[in-house]
């Protein structure tokens, strides 16, 4: 079996050993709106700088970067969010809460440089994070984009020392107004499609796999109206709902009627159809790298897409709101960008399936730190070998992200 089928869509990636005298611990956190939230610290002798990861949906405690950060001499702290592993009530503005708490934890303990490495969806997290920790308290959010009430003025949020991207996505959001499928005609069928636009149906361009596809550039237009359009639609849905619920609520304070107050706790889940349909997955001459064919979730989307992994499937309206509307969220790299600040790394893989070639360079682009350094390395979005027996991307961003940490916080 060849690497590159091994490991699929390049998600899964052994990692080295830690040093051997590496002390590891666990912490629970409370965060200041009273939610609970772990993290693992791993430290080696002598290490005075340490390099937060997060994610806001994933666990990333054994995130590849982690041992070849500690043979650097440098200190991890991995942290998961409040939702990690489930993140269909995940709300962006909320995970900022749970980066706080990191933040402030490592603070106390006395290091001497802080710094966040956002990798994939982690890098619009940090960045959403810089962006608030920047401003003075009092103008910074306090709703949602459902409206909800969040309480960023009064939890205490230090600015990290310096920032490392590394293949970056633009947000979920951003992400997902790329992916998803616009030829959904009917919300509640996952089969119902419009053929005009279909992107997997030979008349628009699609070619069998493995060979890419070749939509018309009138085709691409209209379909990426289309995915607005869709993505306009589930806002819509999504915003009668939280009406719905804070309608509901109202009327349960109203009342000691259990019918009533079940209507008011009980969850409107949105569930979103065939989310994996990018064409830039099945056409390598749209904005063309070094990426396999196929996306983040296997070399297939022709499947894939009607499966049920997938970005966004389901989310309640707050969460869709908040994290996975393009149109909606907070959560934008580009729009937080200008606020990051402090030091940067942003580390390009030039085989990525989320972060493409013009993206990386709006996003570098679009940083407010006068020192930012932008480098290309060969690797997938989730740092897996270009080709079988390459080296793999991690390992070379490793590299890349241990000089770099070398010359800014030693």
């Amino acid at each position: 079996m060849s690497a590159s089928s091994r490991l699929g869509a390049g998600r899964y990636i052994d990692a080295a050993r830690a040093p051997e005298a590496t002390v590891t611990s666990t912490h629970e956190l409370a965060t200041a709106d009273g939610a609970k939230v772990s993290g693992v610290l791993r430290v080696v002798p002598g290490a005075r700088t340490v390099v937060t990861l997060m994610h806001p949906r994933q666990d990333l405690t054994h995130h590849v970067l982690v041992p070849e950060l500690l043979a650097r001499g440098f200190a991890v702290w991995t942290q998961g969010t409040r939702s990690v592993n489930n993140d269909i009530a995940l709300v962006h503005e909320q995970a900022l809460l749970d980066a706080a708490a990191g933040q402030v934890f490592l603070r106390e303990k006395g290091f001497e440089y802080v710094v966040t490495l956002g990798h994939s969806g982690g890098g619009t997290l940090f960045a959403f994070y810089h962006q608030q920790a920047a401003l003075p308290a009092g103008e910074r959010l306090t709703r949602t984009p459902a409206g909800r009430p969040i309480d960023l003025p009064g939890a205490e949020m230090p600015l990290p020392d310096a920032a490392i991207f590394m293949a970056p996505h633009p947000g979920q959001g951003a992400l997902l107004l790329r992916l998803i499928d616009p030829s959904v005609t009917d919300e509640s069928d996952p089969l119902a499609a419009d053929p005009d636009l279909n992107p997997f149906d030979p008349a628009n361009g699609f070619a069998e796999p493995p060979h890419s596809s070749s939509y018309p550039p009138d085709f691409v237009t209209r379909y990426r109206a289309a995915q607005h359009d869709r993505i306009a639609r589930l806002d819509a849905i999504a915003r009668a709902r939280v009406d719905e619920a804070a309608d509901a609520r109202r009327r349960y304070k109203r009342t000691a009627d259990p019918a009533e107050r079940r209507a008011a706790l009980a969850p409107h889940v949105l569930t979103v159809y065939r989310t994996d349909a990018d064409l830039r997955f099945t056409d390598l001459s749209l904005s063309p790298n070094e990426r396999p064919y196929g996306s983040l979730f296997g070399r297939r989307p022709d499947l894939t897409n009607y499966g049920l992994v997938g970005f966004g499937r389901f989310a309640t309206p707050d969460a869709w709101l908040s994290t996975w509307s393009g149109l909606s969220s907070n959560a934008d790299f580009l729009r937080c960008a200008p606020a990051v600040t402090a030091p940067t790394l942003f580390v390009e893989l030039t085989g990525d399936q989320a972060c493409f070639p013009e993206d990386a360079t709006m996003m570098v682009d679009a940083l407010g730190s006068t020192d930012t350094t932008h480098v290309r390395v060969a690797g997938t979005h989730f740092g897996g070998p270009i080709r079988d027996g390459a080296p793999t991307g991690a390992s070379l961003a490793a590299a890349e992200i241990g000089a770099w940490l070398e010359t800014r916080c030693t």
